[in-house]
């Protein structure tokens, strides 16, 4: 299936009505893993035209990803992530850490954005930062692409690093996320240190049931199931 290419119509958009001039596109990877940070991207790219085949980091090849994500990373005009660690998100729940994820990364931008268009269709980041929400903006807006490529990228990286410490888990394959190489290993070895041990998936592991954690307050949506997966 042929995908239209991400334009700039979003960002000429905010520069018309709000005067943006610097204009940051936020996405983030990780959010649906039972293991690993929850990590967020902000890049800004201007009107430049984009590299050839840039589009949402799900669509790729993991090959065609890392190409393009070597491209983009001098591309862009700048750009940093963020991360929530998984004691971040058991103890904030997975919203607050997004929102701590992604102002990490905007703080690290050499020049503070006056906008900023966010993947999907709700505004974790809020206040006092300007946010456009668009659905499915890693497909149509070519900061946000930009930044969904560089994130899984980074974020796979990290964690087949992370890895080498626990292989029976294969994250350097999964990432952090659900498949059956890393059920597998949770049933017999249990979490590591890099798991989430708030998430759902503890309670149908009855050896290690024991171990989740419960929050007072439970954000709605806010496990890997309820969530979705963003392989």
């Amino acid at each position: 299936m042929v995908h239209e290419p991400p334009t700039h119509t979003v960002e000429r958009s905010l520069r018309a009505t709000l005067g943006a001039k610097v204009i940051a596109g936020v996405d983030e990877v990780g959010r649906g893993a039972w293991a690993g940070p929850v990590t967020v991207c902000a890049a800004v790219t201007g009107l430049r035209r984009p590299p050839d085949g840039l589009t949402d980091s799900k669509l790729l090849t993991v090959k065609r990803r890392n190409e393009l994500s070597g491209v983009l990373t001098g591309w862009v005009n700048s750009f940093a992530l963020g991360h929530a660690s998984p004691e971040e998100i058991d103890e904030l729940g997975m919203t607050a850490a997004l929102r701590l994820a992604a102002t990490r990364a905007l703080d690290l931008l050499p020049v503070r954005p006056d906008a900023v268009i966010l993947d999907g269709k709700h505004d974790y980041l809020g206040g006092p930062w300007r946010v456009r929400t668009v659905i499915k903006g890693d497909r149509s807006c070519v900061a946000v692409a930009a930044a969904s490529v560089i994130a899984k990228v980074r974020r796979d990286a990290m964690m087949a690093e992370l890895g080498v410490d626990y292989a029976p888990f294969g994250f350097e394959a999964n990432a952090g996320y659900p498949s059956p190489v890393h059920r597998a290993a949770l049933e017999e070895l249990g979490p590591t240190p890099l798991h989430r041990l708030s998430w759902a998936y503890l309670d149908t592991l009855p050896r290690w049931q024991h171990l989740k954690k419960v929050r007072e307050t439970v954000e709605a949506g806010e496990t890997g199931e309820q969530l979705g997966f963003d392989f």
